[in-house]
């Protein structure tokens, strides 16, 4: 009988060479392939777990990418959490399979549960394809509005791979960028400037719609720097650096060619050392 993850990474450790530690795993992969055709429900997300912790120690594991689909499709959360790991971790864009996770995650996306949304989110973040990005971009974007800022920083770090994958979906999404990037929740805010910054260098031309933000980008920066001292953000003395970096890199790129804009940043370009 297949054992318990911990007895495994127990046995594992225990191993005194490579050719020992080669047989544990190959004696567990023998158990773990049997269970999975037996359709051994009860063990199904414990056996995917150790797939993980086999995967990670370089040995193969493509055997168990269906299994992740399975879990996926669970209504348990703990096994829908075990199988999105899974997900990210044994697959990548390249693998055939990865197309028949779409209709779970379009499923998922509007899941009761700000947590199975939150993975679903995670996994089309790190996953997306091109034909993945245009069948889930709506369910994707539908979240940028949410009354939930853990649920809207998701979807914009989801929407950074959508965009990055098909490049012509951001003309329709400069409002809602510029919406981002004005949130009080320092988690969106950051992410929806991330967003922004791989936009500009995506569509180039998209640079004029987004120069209306160059105010509301100066005052974030002018408070950054007359912040002072804040616990949550400081980095030896200086607030929130990385938002900083990026927003002046933002900056750069908006006041390019536009003396406009270029005029309405200066004075506080000039506070910054």
């Amino acid at each position: 009988m297949s054992v318990r993850l911990r007895e495994l990474i127990r046995a594992v450790r225990a191993c005194r060479t490579a050719q020992e530690e080669r047989a544990v795993i190959a004696k567990e992969c023998a158990l773990i392939r049997t269970a999975f055709k037996d359709h051994t429900l009860a063990v199904r997300h414990r056996n995917v777990a150790k797939l993980l912790f086999i995967h990670m120690l370089g040995y193969p594991s493509h055997f168990g990418q269906m299994e992740c689909l399975k879990l996926i499709a669970s209504p348990s959360f703990p096994e829908k959490r075990i199988g999105y790991l899974a997900l990210m971790l044994l697959l990548d864009e390249r693998t055939e399979v990865l197309t028949l996770v779409t209709n779970s995650l379009k499923n998922d996306l509007h899941h009761e549960s700000q947590y199975v949304v939150g993975l679903a989110l995670t996994s089309v973040g790190n996953l997306a394809t091109a034909d993945m990005a245009r069948v889930l971009t709506t369910d994707v974007s539908c979240h940028l509005g949410s009354s939930n800022p853990y649920i809207r920083k998701k979807a914009a770090l989801a929407l950074i791979r959508i965009l990055k994958r098909v490049p012509e979906l951001a003309d329709d999404h400069v409002d809602v960028i510029i919406a981002l990037v004005k949130d009080r929740s320092h988690g969106v805010l950051i992410t929806g400037v991330q967003l922004m910054s791989d936009v500009l260098s995506l569509r180039h031309g998209l640079i004029e719609k987004f120069r209306r933000v160059v105010p509301s980008l100066v005052k974030m920066l002018r408070n950054l720097l007359n912040l002072g001292y804040s616990p949550e953000h400081d980095i030896s003395g200086i607030a929130d650096p990385f938002l900083q970096v990026k927003l002046l890199s933002i900056l750069a790129v908006l006041g390019e060619n536009s003396d406009q804009a270029s005029e309405g940043m200066n004075d506080i370009l000039a506070q910054v050392h």
